[in-house]
This record gives C-alpha cells, structure tokens and sequence, in this order.
C-alpha cells in the first residue's frame, strides 16, 4: 500500500504526525545541519510501535561526491552512521541529496565518487539518492546527470527519491518527469511532494504549500500517481495538513 506521509518535527513524531494524518513520517536523526554521530532516540520503541512507515534524512551537509577530502569522507561516514541509525528503527530508507563537485571540477570525479561510497560500503537499508535544484556541478540535478549517475551506481543497492519542487525548479517537465527518470533508474522508491515558491527553472529550492506555490497541485498529484511509491510532504507546516489531505483524496478518486 502507498503510503502519503509528511516530514515532521523531532521532538514527537508521533503526534506530529496525528496532527497533520500522515501515514509515514520524514525525521532527522540528528542536526541537520552539523556533522555529529546520531544516538538512538528515547521514543525509538513508540515510534517503531507506532505503525508509521518511517524515512530518515540525512544531514544537508553530506556530499559524497565532493573532491574535498574533508568533506566526502566524513559524509560517507555519515552515511553509514544514520542508515545504521535508521535501521534500527526499521525504516525504509534514507534520503541522500546528490551532492555537487566544486567549482571548476570535473562533475566525472564528483560520479566516481558517488560509485565508491557504494562499492566500498553495504547499508542496512536502501540509501535513496534525491534531485536537487540548482547548481551546474550538481551530479542530481537534471535527467542527463541522472544517466550519468545510474550508469556508476545502479548495479548498487540503490534507490531513488523524486522531489517535484527540485525537478521543477530545475527546468524539468513534471507531466513526463516519472516516466523519463524511471526510463533511466527503473525505479522511483519515494516521491517528496511539494510545491515551490519560485517559477519553473529558477534553480531555487523553497518550498511551497499546494494552495501557494507555482506548482499546479493537481500536477503534483500526477506525478504522484505516475511514481506509485511512497509519498513524504514537506511543505511548510501551517498548511501541511491540507497537503496531505489533498493527495489522499486525489488519490483515492
């Protein structure tokens, strides 16, 4: 069964997702914005009881196919720091942004890099590469860099998470963005339902309720359907609720 979840506060999943419906929740398992090791949180045991099919994201930080050395090594091991952390809480996956190389570096090196962290390493759980939405040395960003990506990494076990804020923000076509990525990875294992504040190909990632943002809801529903996995909403909070109950219901009819 799909299930439509919501990515949601730390400190009380559980009741956050009361709050706004959710089937799934999205956590960090840590700060995500720092490089610190996750420890089992105290709800582990009502959260895993709870039901709730259960993501992890991985800090923002993690960039694996970065040619700095201080940061793609401590980001592989970050990695198998929160799947480990995730596992056991029997999530279903962590989310991993694509990363970028730097300016001037070869986006070649940058896909190599995201080879090896799967060559060397197996996880305890699928390890979903995310799109990203702006940036010309991003190795996730348009489906030409996905080609190249998939070719490196896709005889690992691998997934893959579609955000329709990021592909929009990237210049893709959403009507056609399931059946081309899916074209190139045969999977699409998460969809990140949101809508975005900015125009189509702004290279902007801010996030946008249905009812506000530039994305056409019933477009967002689409690709939804398309996609038929799991979807997590991560849509501003005052409204999230209504996102969530807006897919459910444009999936249900």
């Amino acid at each position: 069964m799909v299930l439509i979840g919501a990515h949601v506060r730390g400190d009380d999943p559980v009741a956050a997702a009361t709050e706004v419906d959710a089937q799934a929740v999205q956590i960090f398992l840590a700060d995500p914005q720092g490089w610190k090791k996750p420890v089992r949180r105290p709800d582990a045991d009502a959260l895993i009881d709870s039901g709730l099919g259960i993501y992890a994201h991985a800090p923002y930080l993690v960039n694996v196919a970065s040619t700095n050395n201080r940061i793609r090594i401590p980001s592989r091991n970050m990695i198998a720091q929160h799947a480990a952390a995730a596992a056991d809480l029997g999530a279903r996956g962590l989310i991993v942004h694509g990363g970028h190389v730097g300016e001037g570096d070869d986006i070649a090196v940058g896909i190599d890099n995201w080879r090896k962290t799967f060559a060397r390493a197996e996880y305890p759980l699928r390890v979903l590469v995310e799109n990203t939405a702006g940036g010309e040395n991003a190795c996730a960003r348009t489906l030409d860099r996905w080609a190249m990506l998939w070719d490196a990494i896709g005889e690992y076990e691998v997934g893959v998470c579609l955000d329709t804020c990021h592909a929009w923000a990237a210049g893709e076509d959403l009507e056609t963005i399931v059946e081309r990525l899916t074209a190139i990875t045969g999977r699409i294992d998460l969809v990140h339902a949101n809508s975005s504040r900015d125009e189509h190909g702004s290279s902007r990632d801010r996030h946008a309720n249905f009812a506000t943002g530039t994305i056409p809801a019933e477009l967002i529903a689409h690709v939804v359907r398309e996609a038929g996995c799991d979807v997590v909403v991560e849509t501003p909070g005052e409204r999230q609720a209504e996102d969530v109950a807006f897919l459910k219901a444009a999936l249900a009819g």
